[in-house]
This record gives C-alpha cells, structure tokens and sequence, in this order.
C-alpha cells in the first residue's frame, strides 16, 4: 500500500533538505519541495531526490494567466514530479489550461488546485473582501476545480469531510496543517492529526515538523504510521 504521507522539506536551503531525505524512507513517505527551496535548489534538487527513490510533490502553487501556467505544469511533467500544484483562484480557464497542458503525456503528474491556506482564518478572508466563510469558499473553489478537469484539491482536513461527500470519492484531497497529538501548531490555524484527517477523507497528508524537526525524523516518520494503522 502507498504511503499517504508527504514530508513537508520547509527548509531555507539544499543541504538539510539532503540531510533530513536521506534519514528518512521513501517506502514510508513522499517529499514536499515548495517555493523557498525550489527557489534556491531548483530542478536539480528534485532530480537528486528522486534520485534517492522518493517520489515528489512540487508545491509551487502556479498562479498566472492560463497560457504560463500551461507551460509551468507541463515544465513540472517534464522534471518527472509526481504532483504539482496550482492556485483554484486562477479561476476556470487557469485551470483548465493546465488540465490540457498535461494531456500528451503518458503518465502525467497529479494536477492539484489550492483552495484556501490553512494560514487563512474566516477573518482574513473578510478583510479581503470575500463575504464567505473559508469552508464556503473551499467548498465553491473545489467545485470549480472538479469541473475544471483538476485531479483534486488542498484543503484543511477540517473540510475533507464535507468536500468528499460533495466531490465523491475519486476526487483527491491533499490536507497540510497535520500535527501529531501534542506537536505544537505552529503558524497553521486549521489543524488535526494524521488520524483524524484520514478519518475526515483526506487521501494525502502533508506533514512537515512533526517528522523533520524530530530528533529521530525516521521514528516520528513511523510514529505517523503507527497512529493511522
């Protein structure tokens, strides 16, 4: 059975990412590389990584006019990621120019939309302007990204529930802000534990220092396993 949890590798630079990969297991996990180590390791990070067995989910969050988000995710097929993201707020033709932007390829990585940050309280969307509420608004964006063609979605496990009995049961649900019970919860507002988010009907976990600021990341690493056996 595939592992459903990422390790979030939230680090400023190439070196610890290495070091924190190379304790861990690729049977037991894949590897997140969001936009501060891309930035600094670029593809060749990925590319070492997946050398060492681990499958990656590039979380670059593509926001852009259709015609260079087309070319970002089909740029991320060609470096072989297993994932890659985008932002639903892009809106339908955003997104539905990446969908089609992956069809030539045989195996082409998940295509994912980012409804709303886990960072993001009902507040801040109401000082945005938005007169929803974020389980509205992930609840309207995952809409529109499953009619757009979108393999699936990241949201709060605190709304994997109410997205699964919406968007059925093969529509995938990435969920960050996962903490192990007692870890604390950092700059994450919307946050459970890895049991409680599979429970909810998340399909992958995004994990980050839980496992990789552990003294032992491979023990905590199987800790996560132990609790959603």
């Amino acid at each position: 059975m595939t592992s459903p949890i990422l390790v979030a590798l939230d680090f400023p630079d190439t070196a610890p990412a290495v070091a924190l990969a190379e304790r861990l297991a690729p049977e037991l996990c894949r590897l997140k590389v969001g936009k501060e180590l891309f930035t600094r390791g670029g593809p060749q990070l990925v590319e070492r990584l997946q050398g060492m067995g681990f499958e990656i989910f590039l979380d670059l969050k593509f926001h852009d006019i259709p015609n260079t988000v087309a070319g970002a995710v089909r740029a991320a097929a060609d470096l072989g990621v297993w994932m890659v993201n985008v932002h639903a707020g892009g809106g339908r033709r955003m997104m539905e120019a990446a969908v089609q932007a992956l069809r030539p390829y045989e195996k082409p990585p998940l295509l994912i939309a980012v409804t709303v940050l886990t960072s993001m309280s009902d507040e801040d969307l109401a000082e945005l302007g938005y007169g929803e509420s974020a389980a509205e608004r992930v609840r309207r964006l995952a809409a529109l990204a499953q009619d757009s063609g979108m393999d699936g979605v990241v949201c709060s496990a605190l709304e994997a529930r109410d997205l699964r009995t919406h968007r059925g049961p093969d529509f995938c649900l990435v969920t960050p802000g996962i903490r192990l019970a007692g870890d604390d919860a950092g700059d994450q507002r919307r946050v459970v534990t890895p049991a409680q988010a599979l429970a909810n009907g998340s399909d992958y976990l995004v994990i980050g220092r839980s496992i990789t600021g552990a003294d032992d990341p491979l023990a905590a690493l199987e800790r996560v396993h132990a609790e959603i056996a």
